[in-house]
């Protein structure tokens, strides 16, 4: 096997359950090795997992590690006995790396004393529910064939109190096509979880899930898609993992669950009777699939990642796999899942044709298919492009109230939206592009007060309207986006007072306190700019904290020398690209460039990922370069820009990759040198492709710019 190092580990704390859950893939399926497993961890068998566990954060320098407490029912243990296992891993491992404590229940026996002991620890409760009574007495029943729904919610009661309710992880449903996923569903979100996971039932092609209803080819398709439906009726109330993978796959992101492709490879289970196993899931295949023969006692972690041979390879996805379509978002399906004796692992997951269904039903309901006015319109797709940034900073609003200063600086954000004439100002700065990864951080739950205050006092700044905002630092520079950086006498509380367009800034250090009295300001450092005539100045930036998003370094602070001279050279560029090419601003694809960062020399030009309007040019650029490649990147900027605000094509469909390709070509083909002929012909072919796809695979905005571009493909080609 590979050396992957662990994320996650799984310890079985207790071996038994209080359930006679039949899905259960611990007691139910292939692998029976429970049966030889002491019922609970032994005193010795956890100081064994601490110690190797404190050795390999040390021997990787593991900035976190998730521990999740699990089962059979790890509640069984008790909660002393629980405390006593918190207590042992946070004393060996919170001193070396950031212990991210979980557990894993049925809930039955939830109660205040676990709880507790959980809120001393931090340890997350993630719960299995099947949906309502009716759905969850399918297979949730206890061992004398009792109902366990109200236990549960008993418990549940209890984890949603005040005092707990931070604790609270989400829930586990595992899908019963025989359940009505409407009821299922509201059932769950009426419990208020932090999320929702669906969880396809463990099955293998030796041992397939149990049918849908006569005729039904994709039952757990319609069944998830129904659920899906629901979801976007109620406005996408909580988050639902399985929805938020496939969502976030098809649109070029990360995926979020191992049924849809994250890699089980970082994980690691260790039972209770210290032995290594790799993920749970590989039980339902046969007896053994998960063993490794490394054990606590007689290994470390690191020389398990680097040596430990597991019977299954993962030599990738099945030859079917990979002339699949939406293999990008599937990624073949839970590993498990592909298991039959004949072929072992080489087969797509016996769920293939349902996870298909699913993808391209959510891929087909996602889909605006409507002309927008930003595919016709620079100007349109500049407004669209700002509502967006908009939108995120609304959700920075959301996850900031209450925090020291924000409320106050939201209120000035409204009273400068409010007036025609600083609206535009705050307009600049919500759409400098170098805000865009911190809006998108926040957007995902991780905050940045410090770079919001700074936001809103650049604002002000820049529409020259009088406020006082005042914050804590953590730095002693203030990067003000648009404007330029602050640097202080040192860390602490700062106090900007805003007025007619200049600054004071007053401050303190870290002592105790809260007057703000001593002057703050050691140095100012303005950015510079490039008037071109037309418009908005052009920002050159080498100094925001988050300009590094180029495939290529960034340059650090330049000197007034070398900023002068990339200055005067840029001038230089964008007056040889006015005599070349007259007017070329106004074209549909002229680059909307606002914001120039230097890179290193030799780095070319180079678009930014963070957000439109960023430009990364070498400090050595020659002008002949820059007028030959802006053109190109012009073009691919433009792109980028309308897939971020419009759908051009269903999400995950070959028509992304192909637009991509003839608008590459046509641009080389519009352009002076000796590959324009080869890239006409290419050109050509692509167009052909996309001409010859499936008619609901490109939306009307797709259409749209593939018509432009047969259009100038054809003028081209006289």
């Amino acid at each position: 096997m590979t050396d992957v190092a662990i994320r996650e580990l799984v310890l079985k704390v207790h071996s038994r359950c209080d359930l006679a859950c039949d899905h259960c893939y611990v007691y139910e399926h292939a692998d029976q090795s429970w049966r030889r497993m002491p019922p609970l961890i032994a005193e010795g068998t956890l100081r064994q997992v601490a110690r190797r566990l404190r050795e390999y954060v040390h021997e990787e320098q593991a900035t976190s590690l998730a521990v999740i407490l699990h089962g059979g029912e790890p509640l069984l243990a008790g909660p002393a006995r629980l405390r006593s296992i918190c207590a042992e891993l946070t004393g060996a491992l919170a001193p070396a790396t950031d212990l991210d404590l979980h557990i894993h229940t049925n809930g039955v026996r939830l109660n205040r004393a676990h709880l507790e002991v959980f809120k001393e620890f931090d340890v997350k409760v993630g719960l299995s529910l099947d949906g309502d009574r009716a759905a969850n007495d399918r297979h949730r029943l206890d061992h004398r064939g009792r109902s366990s729904h109200e236990r549960v919610l008993r418990g549940l009661e209890l984890l949603r109190l005040p005092e707990y309710r931070h604790l609270f992880q989400g829930l586990l449903c595992t899908v019963d096509v025989a359940n009505d996923p409407v009821l299922v569903h509201d059932a769950l979100v009426a419990l208020g979880p932090p999320r929702i996971d669906y969880l396809l039932p463990h099955a293998t092609w030796d041992a397939p899930p149990p049918p849908g209803r006569p005729g039904a080819s994709t039952p757990y398709a319609d069944w998830l898609l129904r659920v899906f439906d629901r979801w976007e009726e109620q406005g996408r109330p909580v988050p639902v993992r399985t929805f938020d993978s496939i969502l976030s796959t098809l649109r070029g992101g990360p995926a979020l669950a191992e049924a849809f492709g994250l890699p089980d490879e970082g994980i690691a289970v260790v039972d209770t009777d210290g032995t290594i196993t790799r993920s749970d899931s590989l039980k339902v295949a046969y007896d053994g699939a998960a063993a490794t023969g490394y054990d606590v006692f007689r290994h470390g972690f690191r020389e398990f990642t680097e040596r430990a041979e597991v019977p299954v390879r993962r030599s990738g996805v099945s030859e079917t796999c990979r002339r699949c379509p939406v293999l990008a978002t599937c990624g073949g399906g839970l590993y498990a899942h592909r298991y039959s004796t004949r072929r072992g692992f080489d087969n797509p997951s016996v769920y293939c044709t349902d996870l298909r269904a699913l993808i391209e039903g959510v891929a087909e309901r996602i889909t605006e298919r409507t002309l927008a006015p930003a595919v016709t319109s620079a100007d349109e797709l500049r407004q669209a492009r700002l509502r967006l940034d908009r939108a995120l900073l609304a959700g920075v609003n959301t996850r900031l109230t209450g925090s020291a200063g924000w409320d106050e600086a939201w209120g000035l954000l409204v009273r400068l939206d409010s007036d025609d004439i600083t609206a535009p100002h705050l307009d600049a700065v919500v759409s400098h592009p170098y805000l865009r990864p911190s809006l998108i951080r926040s957007w995902d739950g991780v905050g940045d007060a410090p770079r919001f205050m700074a936001m809103a006092t650049a604002a002000a700044v820049r529409a020259g309207v009088e406020a006082t905002l005042r914050w804590e630092q953590p730095s002693s520079l203030i990067h003000l986006p648009t404007l330029g950086t602050v640097r202080l006498a040192r860390p602490g509380w700062v106090e900007f007072h805003v007025d007619a367009g200049d600054f004071r800034v007053r401050g303190e250090g870290r002592a105790a306190g809260t007057d703000v009295s001593s002057l703050a300001l050691e140095g100012w450092r303005p950015l510079a700019s490039l008037s071109l005539g037309r418009g908005l100045p052009l920002l050159i930036d080498d100094a925001d904290p988050f300009r590094d998003c180029f495939s290529a370094v960034v340059t650090p602070l330049l000197d007034p020398g070398p900023l002068d001279a990339f200055r005067s050279r840029l001038g230089t560029a964008y007056a040889l690209l006015d005599e070349r090419e007259p007017g070329w601003w106004e074209s549909v694809n002229a680059p909307v460039a606002t914001t120039i960062t230097p890179l290193i020399a030799g780095a070319g030009l180079r678009l930014g990922t963070c957000g439109g309007g960023a430009l990364g040019v070498a400090i050595d650029f020659e002008p002949e370069e820059f007028v030959r490649e802006l053109p190109r990147l012009g073009r691919e900027g433009r792109l980028a820009a309308l897939r971020e605000v419009v759908d051009l094509h269903l999400p995950g469909s070959s028509a992304g990759p192909l637009l991509d390709l003839a608008s590459e070509y046509v641009g080389r083909a519009a352009r002076p040198s000796p590959e324009a002929g080869s890239a006409r012909i290419l050109a050509g072919r692509v167009l052909s492709e996309l001409a010859g796809l499936p008619p609901h695979e490109l939306t009307e905005n797709g259409t749209y710019l593939v018509d432009e571009l047969l259009t100038e493909w054809t003028i081209l080609h006289g």
